[in-house]
């Protein structure tokens, strides 16, 4: 009796002990993620990994079943697999499959693994600003180290290099998200040190968007000061949300003023604007490039409404249809897949692998109650479906990331079901679901 007491006794401290060491172990793996997103793919292809064993070691697989969302992504990620059979380009298939494995992995992963504590999440929020803070001062060193070469590239939409292998949607994304992040997570920060190094480091990100000015992170930003305006104006019902609200144009009239580079931005988006109004077809412009890629998805989308042209044929697919509806369309680095996730989704899969994916797109909205980490969620949600719209956002390793990392860390904070009456979720030890 003794000896099975004892054994008793050992498995039930090694499962506390578990349960203890496995946020510790994530947020390692955050850090090692995000650290990867920035400067190293396979560094963040290995945190994922990482992130999953950790997250899902002792979790029988007959529990993964519970959770709706992940089956659903599971479904659309599998017609991905299946349109291997009809395309003619085996490896682009098999690239594209392989960008889509974080949806098999992160979104279980974020829901057996426990609630963070406040003070774990105050490492989390401090510990990526300063990684974002860095990778700013990174893009930053070559706009000073030669001022004016870099202002002139931005009249043909040329961006000072980033990090993320100069991917500038998303590394400007993933600031304005933090930056939404930052805002949430203010009340929860201990220490008036804390506060005024987590103030600096969000204040320089913002100023950071606007040197950038990368068209997709300013938006997102201005988007989400406009509406944390709109959610004061109602539920403070105090000043506070005007405030707010003018504080958008006067920021941006201010930068357009004073910083050069997204001065000379705004003056390309208004030559784009005339130039598409003369009606110019010649793909050279981004912005008209994205929405001739619409124009074209819509016809062939049409022609193969049930299964897609396939995947791994999507490019080819488009040239053709290039040829055919665009033939001033010259150069190949002007012809897209099309610029909308949703719209690619049907190309590659047909329309009802796109009515599935939009399932799973609005399915976590579910978890929205009325308090306030609900209205900081849906702004995350909001923003980076923004993107869905004007990028094929989920069909690049750092797209997917982005959407589903920020996505499922502010998910990770809303109360369970159960808990939705109570206001602060972040201290809850309870494990989240999805």
């Amino acid at each position: 009796m003794i000896v099975t007491l004892n054994k008793s006794v050992d498995k039930s401290s090694f499962l506390s002990h578990n349960k203890l060491e496995k946020p510790v172990i994530a947020i390692f793996c955050i850090f090692l993620m995000v650290g990867g997103f920035l400067f190293s793919r396979a560094l963040l292809s290995i945190g994922m990994v990482l992130f999953g064993i950790n997250s899902l070691w002792n979790i029988p697989p007959s529990r993964w079943l519970d959770h709706k969302w992940w089956l659903t992504g599971v479904g659309w990620v599998l017609i991905y697999a299946l349109t291997g059979f009809w395309s003619t380009d085996k490896e682009t298939w098999s690239v594209m499959l392989q960008m889509k494995l974080p949806v098999l992995l992160l979104p279980l992963s974020f829901s057996f693994l426990p609630r963070f504590t406040a003070r774990q999440l105050q490492v989390i929020t401090i510990g990526l600003g300063f990684m974002l803070f860095g990778g700013a001062c990174y893009s930053l060193s070559f706009l000073l180290g030669n001022m004016q070469h870099y202002v002139q590239e931005y009249n043909v939409s040329h961006m000072i290099p980033t990090p993320v292998y100069r991917d500038y949607i998303c590394f400007s994304s993933s600031i304005a998200i933090y930056i939404v992040w930052s805002v949430y997570f203010w009340p929860q920060l201990i220490g008036r040190g804390i506060k005024w190094l987590q103030g600096f480091l969000t204040v320089f990100l913002v100023l950071y968007l606007h040197v950038l000015a990368a068209k997709s992170g300013l938006i997102e930003l201005y988007l989400f000061i406009v509406f944390l305006g709109v959610y004061n104006c109602f539920t403070r019902k105090s000043a506070t949300g005007l405030l707010i609200i003018i504080s958008f144009p006067v920021l941006l009239l201010l930068g357009i003023r004073y910083i050069p580079t997204l001065r000379e931005r705004y003056k390309h988006v208004t030559y784009s604007w005339y130039i598409f109004k003369a009606g110019d077809k010649t793909g050279k412009l981004g912005d008209l490039s994205r929405l001739i890629s619409y124009d074209i998805a819509f016809k062939l989308i049409a022609e193969h409404p049930i299964m897609g042209v396939g995947t791994g044929d999507m490019l080819d697919a488009m040239k053709v249809g290039y040829a055919k509806w665009y033939p001033d369309v010259k150069d190949d680095t002007n012809k897209l897949i099309p610029h909308n996730q949703f719209l690619t989704v049907a190309l590659g899969c047909g329309i009802p692998a796109m009515v599935l994916f939009a399932v799973w797109v609005f399915m976590p909205l579910s978890r929205l109650r009325k308090n306030r980490a609900s209205f900081f969620f849906f702004m995350v949600w909001f923003l980076l479906l923004f993107q869905l719209m004007i990028e094929p956002f989920l069909e690049g390793q750092f797209g997917i990331f982005v959407y589903l990392f920020f996505l499922l860390l502010f998910r990770h904070v809303l109360p369970p079901a159960e808990e939705k009456n109570k206001i602060n979720p972040v201290s809850q030890p309870a494990i989240g679901t999805l």
